[in-house]
């Protein structure tokens, strides 16, 4: 319970100030956004290539601390960096209200069913690195919204991801997270690949929902 709450008092340090949300409002903000995630499949180039997260249905709590994060420069990645450096925390709680309720009309909700068993190898690492206790079972639950919903996520970002909150030093890649950072700090390269593999296999909520001119 302790160790909880710990994790829950460090993640609220990681959010900017509550601002009231209007999802119309950051319809009409989004546009710079749409260029690469209302592509399905669009990869980035640079400084590394793998596929642009799927953020339409993800926690809105969540995208406005990552979009801070990027802000600060405690996430490190160029294109994020000047896109946030723009936006006020106003801007980035109407943009995060939109894309957590983009495509909720085409977008079909995973029902309750138990998700697929990983192998007993996967299940191993999972267990080791905890990672249900905060993204909740099926990776797509979290037990707080500020906590990203992973299930269906690419499995070459996911990977990219995980590899950054290990990244130390370099001017480009990195992400500064104390939970994230003292988890994926026990796991080589291939094994947080092969969570990565296991986590993008299950059915989850979050999606690419391209823009009618993307179509």
């Amino acid at each position: 319970m302790i160790k909880a709450l710990t994790l829950l008092v460090a993640l609220a340090g990681l959010a900017p100030l509550a601002q009231a949300q209007d999802a119309s409002a950051g319809q009409k903000k989004a546009a710079m956004c749409m260029g690469c995630h209302a592509i399905v499949g669009y990869q980035t180039s640079f400084p590394q290539v793998y596929k642009v997260p799927k953020i339409a249905g993800q926690n809105a709590k969540y995208l406005a601390a990552a979009l801070a994060e990027y802000k600060s420069g405690n996430r490190k990645f160029p294109t994020m960096r000047a896109v946030a450096a723009s936006l006020s925390d106003k801007d980035m709680a109407d943009l995060a209200a939109f894309f957590s309720t983009l495509g909720e009309s085409s977008v079909k909700a995973v029902s309750e069913t138990t998700p697929a068993e990983p192998p007993a190898d996967v299940a191993a690492l999972i267990a080791r690195g905890a990672c249900t206790s905060c993204h909740g079972p099926g990776f797509n639950k979290p037990i707080d919204a500020g906590y990203p919903k992973l299930a269906g996520q690419y499995a070459d970002y996911l990977s990219a991801a995980l590899v950054a909150y290990q990244t130390q030093g370099n001017p480009q890649v990195g992400r500064g997270n104390a939970i994230m950072g003292a988890q994926v700090k026990q796991f080589t390269h291939a094994e947080l690949r092969a969570i990565a593999d296991y986590v993008s296999s299950l059915h989850g909520d979050i999606a690419t929902v391209p823009e009618s001119r993307f179509r």
